[in-house]
C-alpha cells in the first residue's frame, strides 16, 4: 500500500507521518512504478536501428545480451565496438605482410 492509503486507514495521520515512521523503523519502501530497473545491454527484441548490436557473452547463457549503446550513423556498432570490428585497410595489409615475412 502507499503511504497515503495507510494514512487514510489509520485516520488522523498524515502521509508524511507514515513515511517518517517507516523510515525510523528501517522498513523498506515499495519499488516505484515509475522507475525501471537498469538493464544490462539490450535483448534481441529490444534492439532497434539506432542501437549497438555487438553481442556480449555466450548466446547459450541466460545473461547473453547486446551492447545497446547508441550506434554510429550508418553503422551497426557504437564507437568502441566499431573500432574493434573495423580496421583501416593499410593497417590490415601491413599486418599481413609481417605474418608472411
Amino acid at each position: 500500500m502507499s503511504a497515503s492509503e495507510i494514512a487514510d486507514l489509520l485516520g488522523n495521520v498524515t502521509r508524511n507521518a507514515v513515511i517518517g515512521k517507516a523510515h525510523r523503523l528501517g522498513l523498506s519502501g515499495r519499488p516505484s512504478p515509475i522507475k525501471k530497473k537498469p538493464t544490462r545491454g539490450a535483448t534481441i527484441l529490444s534492439l532497434n536501428e539506432r542501437m549497438c548490436k555487438w553481442p556480449v557473452g555466450d548466446p547459450k547463457h541466460a545473461d547473453f545480451h547486446f551492447c545497446g549503446c547508441p550506434s554510429l550513423p550508418g553503422m551497426p556498432y557504437c564507437r568502441e565496438h566499431a573500432q574493434m570490428a573495423y580496421q583501416p585497410a593499410k593497417k590490415r595489409d601491413d599486418e599481413r605482410k609481417l605474418v608472411m615475412a
